[in-house]
Parts: structure tokens; sequence; C-alpha cells
């Protein structure tokens, strides 16, 4: 509930402190007095986008404090508790702004944004204004509105998680067809590719390895001419029969130089041993020089294939497996794309089964609450004088979406034999109030610990269909509280609590003042709404009757 709102330097108010009261509040004055000023005031500091020139001219800023009591269980709570603001019984609403339009907002002395003051918003105040009526109109409004009354939030979620998930199978079974019909462009040559690579087989370093047993073949036949003289300068004929008589020579002074020939002879024996690996280690290289003649031929046709093979796809040779390895894998899809597809397509039709599932509860539910929504306004009707007025709610089917596959759409009858149409077409301006006022007391019945509040929602209706509008506004407030906007004596008269809007001129500057209103102010005032400016005697009797009615 509203307990307090304090407004300083917003527009033409200098400075209003009000105090709400629990029931039906009711605001009245002339028109341009600054009604629509408080709701305003309101709407900014609850977050609400809106008009931002309203700081009071000349003014450093402009401040709106709200304070609400809050009931055990709120659900302003869990919005405090996500935020991480402090929670108790009265929560504290300040909001400042400057002439340059920077706003700063405080919610129980903590700092907070914007949107954590229009979620507290949602919990803690209803607005119905004069526009409201576009809403009831537009028949795109009156599925939500439906879904509202019939609180089926959870399976209208339910329901767009479902289409989510059909969307998702849908694209990815669309993807998949896609890059199935793309390989499918190039299977021939992947087809092809895949074989030729196969059967070549490359092997990683098989390039260097043939360059160089080719090189080697082709230079065989003059190095095996240089090899056979470097045997014989090393065999017998040459360096090893020279050493072996130095050897000799040297052995048989030995025993005549007293030990000194003993390391010379030693030296020469390790040479030697030397001697006779290298003539091995050159005897092993010949040997390799030894192959077939048509050797060369299959490894010049190796080489000259795989780098042929390399060129063809323009890889380097040594990259040719790993190419070979992506191609297969690309066939490998090719090949098992038609049973992903068909897995996809499985896929698809499951998540549709289930949004199909879940649409067609939805769409039970809404029907059973298209039954109860039309009775209850038909209860609402009659004592806003409208009880020959006929209300349907209509279902039509609907291209599936997320929020279902049903076309909503209220549409009217103001008498029982009249053709039923959209309210736009059918009812009048008075009407449409009423219709509005009734659909808004259906979709709030259930809503508790929440203000709401009617911006002349009793326009174009006048003497005992504004008494009844009053009637049910004053009902409407039992237990709860209900602040109204309103030009209708009326509907002033059954308020619980009166406050007067009214400018005021001092020292040459416009400023509006509320007031609240005592037993003989009220009178004053609601005479004032019948009479007009001269408010005569024959005025203030009439108010005193109205008055006395609410009391009765």
């Amino acid at each position: 509930m509203l307990r307090h709102l304090d407004i300083r330097d917003m527009l033409i108010i200098d400075r209003l402190e009000l105090a709400f009261q629990p029931g039906l509040n009711v605001l009245t004055g002339e028109t341009g007095a600054g009604k629509s000023i408080l709701l305003d005031s309101l709407g900014f500091v609850l977050g609400w986008r809106g008009r931002a020139d309203l700081v009071r001219t000349g003014a450093d800023q402009g401040e709106v404090v709200a304070v609400f009591d809050l009931a055990p269980g709120h659900p302003a709570f869990a919005v405090l508790e996500e935020a991480g603001l402090p929670a108790g019984d009265e929560l504290i609403l300040r909001r400042v702004n400057t002439p340059e339009g920077r706003k700063t907002a405080w919610v129980n002395d903590r700092r907070a944004s914007g949107d954590v003051l229009r979620a507290l918003s949602d919990t803690l105040v209803e607005l119905h204004g004069q526009q409201d009526d576009r809403g009831l109109m537009d028949p795109r409004q009156h599925r939500a509105m439906l879904d509202a009354y019939g609180g089926l939030a959870d399976m209208r979620a339910e329901v767009a998680g479902f289409w989510r998930a059909r969307s998702a199978a849908e694209k990815s079974l669309a993807k998949a067809e896609a890059a199935l019909a793309d390989m499918r462009a190039e299977e021939e040559f992947l087809r092809h590719s895949v074989a030729e690579l196969d059967a070549l087989d490359p092997q990683p370093g098989e390039d260097a390895e043939l360059d160089s047993r080719r090189r080697l073949m082709q230079g065989a036949e003059r190095m095996r001419a240089d090899l056979a003289k470097a045997l014989s300068a090393l065999g017998p004929e040459g360096a090893e029969g020279a050493m072996g008589d130095a050897a000799r020579w040297l052995d048989g002074l030995a025993d005549q130089a007293e030990g000194g020939l003993e390391e010379p002879l030693a030296s020469i024996e390790r040479a030697l041993v030397e001697l006779g690996e290298a003539q091995a280690g050159v005897d092993r290289f010949a040997e390799t020089l030894n192959f077939n003649p048509a050797a060369l031929e299959e490894t010049e046709e190796r080489l000259f294939a795989l780098r042929g093979l390399a060129r063809k796809h323009g890889v380097a040779p040594d990259d040719l497996g790993a190419f070979a390895a992506d191609l297969q894998g690309r066939l490998a899809a090719l090949d098992g794309g038609a049973d992903q597809i068909e897995g996809l397509r499985v896929a698809l039709a499951d998540a549709t089964a289930e949004y199909d599932r879940a649409a067609a509860g939805l769409s039970d539910a809404r029907a059973a609450a298209a039954v109860r929504l039309d009775a209850d306004m038909a209860g609402e009707l009659a004592p806003l004088k409208m009880e020959r007025a006929v209300f349907s709610t209509t279902l039509a089917e609907a291209p599936a979406g997320p929020d279902g596959v049903d076309a909503v759409a209220f549409v009217v009858a103001t008498n029982p034999d009249a053709p039923a149409g959209p309210l736009n077409k059918i009812a009048s301006g008075g009407e449409l109030s009423r219709f509005l006022l009734a659909l808004k007391v259906c979709l709030t019945r259930e809503a508790e610990g929440v203000t709401m509040i009617f911006d002349e929602i009793d326009r174009g209706v006048g003497g005992a269909t504004a008494d009844a509008v009053g009637k049910r506004l004053a009902a409407l407030a039992e237990g709860g509280q209900v602040l109204v906007v309103t030009h209708s004596p009326q509907v002033a008269a059954r308020g619980a609590h009166h406050w007067r809007v009214a400018k005021a001129v001092r020292g040459g500057i416009t400023t509006s003042e509320v007031s609240p209103l005592d037993a003989d102010a009220r009178v004053d005032e609601v005479a004032r709404m019948l009479a007009g400016d001269t408010v005569t005697a024959a005025a203030r009797d009439a108010a005193r009757a109205l008055l006395q009615a609410r009391d009765g």
C-alpha cells in the first residue's frame, strides 16, 4: 500500500506531502490543476519512462519519495532479494532528477537502477489510465490479457520453451540438409580423390627419402669406379700392404731398439684396425649401389606420382596423408549424412510433438479461462448499468509460434439481440470505460498488496452510470487501496478519502497544491463538481445527498 508521497520541485509543484490511506482515495480538481503531475511524479519514482522535463523551472533538482507498506510475503521482497537490497515492512523509494535529465535512485537508502525500480513497481502499483482502452481494443493484446486472467504464465513459458526447441531442431535439420547437398555436389571428386590417395598411400617423409634414393641411383656408375679405386688404394696393393710392410720392418728392429719402437708399432696396429673398418664401410656402401636397373625407374615414378598429386591438390607432398584423412572424413560424413538427417528428422518430429502437446494444453486452458472470464465480465457489467451487454472471448486458430496456436479477441454486443463486434466499432466512449473497468477488475482480482490507480476511468459517463462506477471502485478498494483521479461527482462522493488539487499563484509564481478535505470541504468540492464555478445552495444539498448515499 502507498502510504506517503513527497514531491519537491517537479513542474509546478513546489512541495507536496501526501499521506494516502487504505480504501478508495479520490483526487479531484479543475482541468490543468496538476492531477496528471501527481501521476507523472509517482511514475518517475517508480522508474516508469515518461516525460523528461519534470524539474521545476529554477530548481537545482526535482525529487520524489514514495513510501510503501509491505505485508509479509509481498512479491516486492523477491525483487529486493535478487537485487541485494535491504528489506523490511517499509519500502522507501527515492529518485532525483536534474534539469539536464540525470536521474539517481535509492531503494531503502541504497543506490538502485531504473530497472530495479520498474521491477518493484510491477509488484506495487497498477496504473489504469486514459489510454488503457487502446490495449483493450487491440486484439494483439487480448491473448496476453486472457493468459494473465487464467494464470497461464507457466504454461505459456512451457510452450515458448518447446517452440525454441522445435525451432532449433528445424534449423539443425536445414543446416545438415544444406551441408549434405554441398557434399553431394562434390561426391564424384571426393570418391575419385580418396581412391587415388588410397592407392598411392603416401607416407610422411617419403618425398625426401625417394629424392635421396633417386640421386644416389643416378650417380651410382660414377661412384662405383671411384669406390673401386678407393678400395684398391686401401687394400693389400695399397695402404694395407704398405702399412703391413712397415710393421714387419719395424718389428724386426724392435729387439735392437730397446723398447723405442713399441709405441709406433702399437699405433700402426690401431691404424690397421681403423683401415679395416674403412674398407668394410666402403664395401657396404658399394653393395647399396648394386640394385636392379628398374629400381631407378620405379623410384622416379613413385616420386613423380607423389609430387604430381601434391600439386594437383595444392598441398606439400608430406601433407598428402593428412589431406587424404580429411577427404576420407568428408566422404564418411557424406555416406553417413542420410543417417544423420534421419536422426535430425526424428528429433524435429519429437520436438514438434512436444510443442503440439503443450500448445494443445494451453489452448484448452485458454478456452476454459475464456468461459470463466465471460462469466466474470457478465457479473461485473451488471452493476455498471450494462446488464444487457454481452462480452465474449473468442479463440481462433493462429499460426504456430512461441505463444501457442491461438488468436484471441474480445468482442461485445451492447444488447443481446445486437450483432457482436470489436469494441472500438460497437462501444461508445462511456461504454468503453465501463468495459475497461470491468476487465481490469477481473484481471486484478487475485492481485494482493497492489495499489490500483485509475486515471479518469469514469470519463464519458454521468448520473446513475457514474454512481455505479463509483460503487464498483469502492467495492474494489475494500481490503486494499485504490486511487482515482476523477471529474465525476458521483465517483468522488464514493471515496473514503478525498484530496483536492488546485493551482495557486504567489508572487507571480504558479504552483499546484493538494489538500485533504474534511466533511464540510468535501461538500463544497462535490458541489463545485456538480454546479461549476458558481456553487449554489441547491448544489450543496445535492452534494450532501451524494455523500450521505455513500454513508448509507
